[in-house]
């Protein structure tokens, strides 16, 4: 059933406006306007439109959109694959970030000593596995404008995150010792959750998975059991059953 700009505006949180945009451009040109002039969305726009908006969260330009969704030989499954591998990069190389510089203050505190490779840990953009993938697809331009966005993070928004992230961590830590289901448990990984969510979109199994992610890759297993041995084996059980909960099981 089509849908008028307003009700894709409210479903999606992209505004009238930028929508408007979007069709003067010819990025995103509705499947009918009406004789009174209204923009009527089909079930194909709102799959187009759901596939710019994973293009803009890996911040490449709305020109070089249009060029990529316009190809002959455009493939929307393919993309949403690479879409998913780069976004999980994404998220992986900005959870290292936040854990160097929370070492890095602990270290800057005299609490513990980081050699000069830790410091620089989760700033190495060079070896991205999916990067050559993505510049064969898509091109350098879009490519570089997504890197150098990656690191354009401010120190003040760094540090306000790093405290947020160290307190939650502490908390966390002092619980490992007990059981992962517990109320105070839950109740602190609930404060990871929203934390989380405050920096991107997590369902109940994306957090899971993140969970798990911090016991199989051992980054992440290391930049966490610094602040106590066991965490992040800890904070997966914990995560696991806040899933469950969430989702009702």
């Amino acid at each position: 059933m089509a849908m008028m700009v307003k009700e894709v505006a409210e479903l999606t949180g992209v505004s009238v406006r930028t929508l408007h945009h979007y069709d003067e451009i010819g990025l995103l040109v509705p499947d009918e306007v009406t004789e009174a002039g209204y923009r009527l969305y089909s079930d194909r726009n709102l799959e187009m439109l759901q596939q710019i908006l994973f293009f803009r969260a890996l911040e490449f330009p709305l020109k070089q959109i249009k060029e990529i969704v316009s190809r002959p030989d455009f493939d929307r499954l393919e993309a949403l694959e690479l879409h998913h591998k780069l976004l999980l990069e994404k998220r992986s190389r900005l959870d290292r970030m936040i854990a160097t510089l929370e070492q890095t203050k602990r270290h800057m505190k005299g609490e513990i000593r980081m050699t000069n490779e830790e410091k620089f840990q989760g700033f190495d953009f060079s070896k991205n596995p999916y990067e050559k993938e993505a510049r064969e697809k898509w091109g350098d331009q879009a490519v570089d404008g997504m890197k150098a966005k990656l690191v354009d993070m401010g120190e003040a928004g760094q540090e306000k995150l790093g405290a947020e992230m160290n307190a939650i961590y502490a908390k966390l830590a002092e619980l490992r010792g007990g059981a992962p289901d517990s109320d105070e448990a839950q109740e602190a990984i609930g404060e990871w959750y929203s934390f989380l969510n405050r920096l991107g979109s997590y369902t109940p199994e994306a957090f899971r998975g993140l969970g798990q992610l911090y016991v199989d890759d051992t980054r992440f297993t290391n930049n966490i059991d610094k602040f106590g041995e066991g965490l992040a084996l800890f904070m997966r059980d914990a995560m696991a059953v806040y899933a469950d909960r969430l989702a009702g099981r």
